[in-house]
C-alpha cells in the first residue's frame, strides 16, 4: 500500500465532503430524505466520528499501544480491504456506533472535517514504523493493523459519499 496515495485519496474524498456542503441548504442538510435513512447530518456526522475514531485506532497500532496478535481481519475485513468496497448487501453500523448518530449543523460538519484532517496530518507519518502485528479491534471487520485502518478510513469515507449521491437523487425526485 502507498501511503501517499492513500492519504491523497483521504484527501480528496475530505474535500468531497466540503465542497458537498456548499450545495446543501441547512433546513435540507437535517431533513430526512422520502424514503427514510439518514439525513445528509447524520451521514456527516456518522463518517466524520467514524473517521476520528479509527484514527485513534490508527494512532494506538503506531505507537504500539495495543497488544501484539495473530488474530486478524474478519472475513468481512477481508474482503472490504481486498476490494476496497464494501460488500453488496447492506450492512449497518455497528449498534454502539449507530446508537450515536445525530443530526448536526453544517457548521459541525465542517468543523468536524477540519478536525479530521488535522488529526490524520498528526498520525501518518508515525505509519513508517508500524509494526503488523500491532493491532486495534475494529467491531465488525476484526483486528486490523496502522495500515489496515489506514486503508479502512478511505474506503469508509468513499463508500458513504455514495451514499450522500443517493440521498440527493431522493431529494432530486419529483
Amino acid at each position: 500500500m502507498n501511503l501517499v496515495n492513500e492519504r491523497r485519496a483521504i484527501d480528496e474524498a475530505l474535500s468531497s465532503y466540503r465542497n458537498l456542503l456548499e450545495d446543501i441548504n441547512e433546513d435540507r442538510f437535517i431533513e430526512t430524505p422520502s424514503k427514510g435513512g439518514w439525513s445528509y447530518a447524520e451521514v456527516y456526522d456518522h463518517i466524520l466520528k467514524a473517521t476520528l475514531a479509527s484514527s485513534i485506532a490508527l494512532e494506538r497500532c503506531t505507537h504500539n499501544v495495543c497488544a501484539p496478535t495473530r488474530s486478524g481481519p474478519t472475513l468481512i475485513g477481508h474482503y472490504v480491504l481486498l476490494s476496497g468496497t464494501f460488500p453488496p448487501f447492506k450492512l449497518k453500523a455497528p449498534p454502539e456506533m449507530e446508537a450515536t448518530v445525530k443530526k448536526i449543523s453544517r457548521e459541525e460538519a465542517k468543523n468536524l472535517i477540519i478536525k479530521a484532517r488535522k488529526r490524520l496530518d498528526g498520525i501518518v507519518a508515525p505509519l513508517k514504523t508500524a509494526k503488523p502485528q500491532w493491532r486495534n479491534k475494529h467491531p465488525r471487520m476484526g483486528m486490523l493493523n496502522a495500515w489496515q485502518w489506514l486503508k479502512f478510513i478511505r474506503i469508509h469515507l468513499q463508500h458513504h459519499l455514495k451514499q450522500l449521491e443517493r440521498i440527493k437523487a431522493d431529494f432530486n425526485r419529483p
